[in-house]
């Protein structure tokens, strides 16, 4: 029986295990560079006992920021400052990706600054308000893509991609989940487009297989990774078809052979959708399953069962640097303190202890 303490393949490298550290925003880039720094580094190379390390949300273009602090990919100071966290990854065993996320309308100009509007696919405000570093604001209304700048966007990621090679990471993870960019061009309630890029299925799928694809091509298939979240209404999105759109989803990007699917459950009545997605998807699946609280060590019986081929672990990794060792001695867990989840110095971040 394979466990989640087993090795795995993915896309020709190995990976120690099959516990994922999920992407987490922590919200502390230094700086109007939005650079991680030194403390980012111990951070994740803290972890590095993971089989594989999803970073938090990195813009790839200045205008994908959404929330204070957070680090981007479009720089060379970025690059420069990426590589000492690649380096320390690497030099305890470890392997990283970078989650590459464009936040789209879940931004403000407060926060993107040196005169940039959010941007998406319709011009459609997402209910609720945003933390801009001062307080709450009620979100604004998108300026809407034109065709042309979205092909500007779906190169944007590809450059980030391949600054996130130069930079050492092992590859990228296309963010398609969480209400951001990708997701709001898949759904209805905030794609109103009436030209190639929405209306259809097939349309509103096109941006996300326009940025798989160019990523893929940019640094390869077998460094690429995609997360979708079907059904989550965060940051007021509404999928009115996600039955539909996401199995079409998945068959675009099968035949480009990426890395790996990466699902992240809303709730648990998703998972009658991500068993046929598994189904269809030939690649490797990595799920951050629906639970009441932080995802425990009853989810690695998801592995034992074939639901999925590694497990992504949030809070619980946050919490505990050293998760795969305490989940193979069945504890004890370190409980994760949500006050210091974002921003802020060592305390919340580096100073929970391991074994």
């Amino acid at each position: 029986m394979t466990t989640a303490f087993d090795p795995v393949d993915l896309a020709g490298a190995r990976l120690a295990n099959r516990i994922a550290m999920a992407p987490m925003t922590r919200s502390r880039a230094e700086g109007g560079g939005r650079l991680p720094t030194p403390l980012v580094a111990e951070y994740y190379a803290q972890r590095a006992s993971a089989g594989l390390i999803i970073t938090e949300g990195v813009q790839p273009t200045a205008v994908g920021q959404g929330y204070p602090n957070t680090p981007g990919l479009h720089s060379a100071e970025q690059i420069a400052a990426w590589r000492e966290v690649t380096d320390a990854v690497h030099a305890r065993g470890g392997r990283i990706f970078a989650q590459l996320m464009h936040a789209g309308r879940i931004s403000h100009p407060q926060v993107l600054g040196e005169g940039l509007h959010p941007v998406g696919p319709s011009p459609v405000a997402p209910a609720g308000q945003l933390f801009a570093g001062t307080g709450l604001i009620d979100f604004v209304a998108p300026r809407e893509l034109t065709a042309e700048e979205i092909r500007e966007t779906v190169e944007g990621f590809a450059q980030a991609a391949r600054n996130a090679v130069e930079a050492g990471f092992d590859g990228v993870e296309v963010h398609g989940a969480n209400g951001y960019l990708i997701q709001q061009f898949l759904a209805t309630g905030s794609n109103h487009r009436t030209d190639a890029w929405g209306g259809p299925v097939e349309n509103r799928i096109r941006f996300a297989v326009e940025v798989v694809k160019a990523v893929s091509e940019a640094i390869g298939p077998d460094r690429t990774g995609l997360r979708i979240s079907p059904a989550n209404t965060y940051n007021d999105i509404a999928e009115t078809d996600t039955d539909e759109i996401y199995p079409a989803l998945v068959d675009a990007v099968e035949p480009l052979g990426i890395a790996y699917l990466h699902i992240s459950e809303p709730a648990p009545e998703v998972r009658e959708l991500t068993l046929a997605l598994r189904k269809r998807y030939s690649g490797t699946l990595i799920l951050n399953p629906a639970t009441e609280g932080p995802t425990g060590p009853d989810a690695l019986a998801l592995i034992e069962d074939g639901t999925a081929d590694l497990v992504a672990y949030g809070a619980l990794f946050l919490a505990n640097p050293d998760l795969p060792a305490r989940l193979s001695a069945g504890g004890p867990f370190n409980t994760p303190e949500p006050a210091t989840f974002f921003g802020g110095d060592h305390r919340g971040y580096t100073d929970y202890p391991a074994l």
